[in-house]
Parts: structure tokens; C-alpha cells; sequence
């Protein structure tokens, strides 16, 4: 049967260096945890960490822990978030599954200081990596997805909310020192996997105001080939000249963390008293942009 024939187009699933980011995250997270986190007894946040602990307390097999968990929150995901995501989120915990179950890596260390930090560090790498090649190998946002919308609270609230009970059962079983360890792991490895994802190519929203905005918008669409919005307001109202005030230009795009940098030195040179502020945002949609590169 000719490939454009397939069901679900297959060919679409993976491109080859999306496929090897999938891989490459999946080596660092087996590695974090039969290198650094399983030996030791460290737990982590999400369904690793869930699966951790039902380990400790059980002894059941985590790589049968870790497909069984995240299943209950993948498949929903095929429904509600997509069925690409749910297919090669599928496949990533599949391959961390069988890694953990498979290779032998010694533990690197008994320090635990060394294991929380480097552990932590190691898989948010591989987690943000799977994250990249658009799939996941942690379910546990789908819950806080569908949570957010029955109470109102924000994803990160909830995600906060549920890891917080981890740890504390962890405390309660294995000590409050432990619990304290899993901690530093878990926000090594949050940390880790937003910069991953976000990387140095993280969005940040710049609104300039100036006294010369015709030239810092030639400069932002001719020269940096930004899209622009611009706000009609009004700028004065200082201390002790409330009454004096004037119409302006409020300039607003979207940039790089690379780009930053740059623009502000033009734009001081145009106009050395310009105001400018930043925001940083999470996603783009539409517009000209400078667009991630796309697995």
C-alpha cells in the first residue's frame, strides 16, 4: 500500500530529528533515574514521582508503574489535546519503560545533594527533549488540564497542589530529610525542562514608548522585519506636572531572548529617554514572528 494511503499518515508520526530528540530525552530520564533517583530512594514530581513512591512503598516494578500511570492520564489526552501528542507520548513512555526495565547503569553516586540536583537536572532534560519532539513522558498536566476546568485555579496551582501531596506523603513514610531532597530534585528538574522548551529562543513581548515612534517603528519592520501593534494613548501625568500630558504611540512586538538585547541598543540610540517594557509569554499564535523550528 503506498504510504499516502495509511491510516493516521504514519509518515507524519515522527521526522527523523524529532524521533532522535524523542530518544535522546528518553536516555537522559533512564538515566536519572537508574543512575541517580531509583537507587537512592528519591522521588520526583508527576507521575514519576507517583510511580516512585508506589515502588518504595510496594516494590512493584516502576517500569510497569510508569507505563500503568501515565496511561490513565495519556488517554485522555488522545481525546482532548490531540492524537499526534497521545501516539508519541505513547511511544516515549513505552521506550522509558523498557529502558528502565533493560539497561543496566550503575548509580553514579550516594551523595544527596549530587543526586538531587544532577537527578533533577537529568530528567527535566530528557523530559523537555520529549517535550520538544511533541509528545510527553509525564501525563500528569493532562489532570491539572481537566482540574483547572472544574475549580478555576491555574495549571501550575494544580500541578503544585497534587506534587505537594507527594511530598508529603514522602515525608510522612521516609522522613522529612527525604522529602526535603525530592524537593530540590523535583524543582531542578522543572526548571531544567522549561528552559528545554522555552530555550534562549523564549518569547518575550517589548512595548517601547518614545518621543520618536515613527523611527522605531521603520526600525522594528524594516530592519528587524517585526510585526508591530500600536496603541493610541496618552503619556505625561508626572509628580508635580500633573496637567501636562500629550498624545503618543505605544509600540508593541514580539521578540526573541536573542534578539533583546540588540533592539534595545538601536532603540537607544534613537532615543536614549525611550520607556520600554517586557513581558515574557508562553506561545504565538499567527502574526510575523520568528518562529521556533518545528519537529
Amino acid at each position: 500500500m503506498h504510504s499516502a494511503h495509511l491510516p493516521f499518515k504514519i509518515k507524519h508520526l515522527y521526522s527523523p530529528k524529532s524521533f532522535l530528540l524523542m530518544l535522546t530525552g528518553v536516555f537522559f530520564a533512564v538515566f536519572a533515574l537508574k543512575g541517580f533517583m531509583i537507587p537512592n530512594g528519591f522521588l520526583d514530581g508527576g507521575v514519576t514521582g507517583i510511580s516512585l513512591l508506589i515502588h518504595e512503598l510496594n516494590h512493584v516494578s516502576f517500569s510497569l508503574l510508569v507505563m500503568v500511570v501515565n496511561l490513565l492520564f495519556i488517554i485522555p489526552a488522545y481525546r482532548y489535546v490531540g492524537k499526534l501528542f497521545a501516539i508519541r507520548s505513547f511511544i516515549a513512555i513505552t521506550f522509558l519503560s523498557v529502558g528502565v526495565e533493560l539497561l543496566n547503569i550503575e548509580p553514579v553516586t550516594t551523595d544527596k545533594l549530587l543526586i538531587a540536583i544532577f537527578g533533577g537536572v537529568l530528567i527535566g532534560l530528557g523530559m523537555g527533549l520529549v517535550i520538544r519532539s511533541g509528545g510527553a513522558i509525564d501525563g500528569f498536566e493532562v489532570l491539572a488540564v481537566f482540574t483547572t476546568r472544574k475549580i478555576g485555579f491555574s495549571i501550575s496551582e494544580v500541578i503544585l497542589f497534587f506534587n505537594s501531596l507527594i511530598f508529603f506523603t514522602a515525608a510522612f513514610k521516609f522522613g522529612i530529610e527525604t522529602a526535603m531532597y525530592s524537593i530540590i530534585t523535583y524543582f531542578a528538574a522543572l526548571k531544567t525542562a522549561d528552559y528545554v522548551v522555552d530555550g534562549i529562543e523564549e518569547y518575550i513581548a517589548l512595548t517601547i514608548i518614545s518621543k520618536e515612534p515613527d523611527t522605531i517603528k521603520s526600525l522594528l519592520v524594516n530592519h528587524f522585519g517585526k510585526g508591530i501593534t500600536v496603541y493610541k494613548g496618552e503619556r505625561g501625568y508626572l509628580p508635580g506636572n500633573f496637567h501636562i500630558k500629550a498624545d503618543c504611540d505605544i509600540v508593541t512586538t514580539i521578540v526573541t531572548r536573542l534578539e533583546l538585547l540588540n533592539i534595545n541598543d538601536k532603540i537607544a540610540k534613537i532615543d536614549p529617554t525611550a520607556f520600554m517594557y517586557t513581558n515574557k509569554i508562553k506561545e504565538t499564535k499567527g502574526g510575523i514572528i520568528k518562529q521556533r523550528v518545528k519537529h
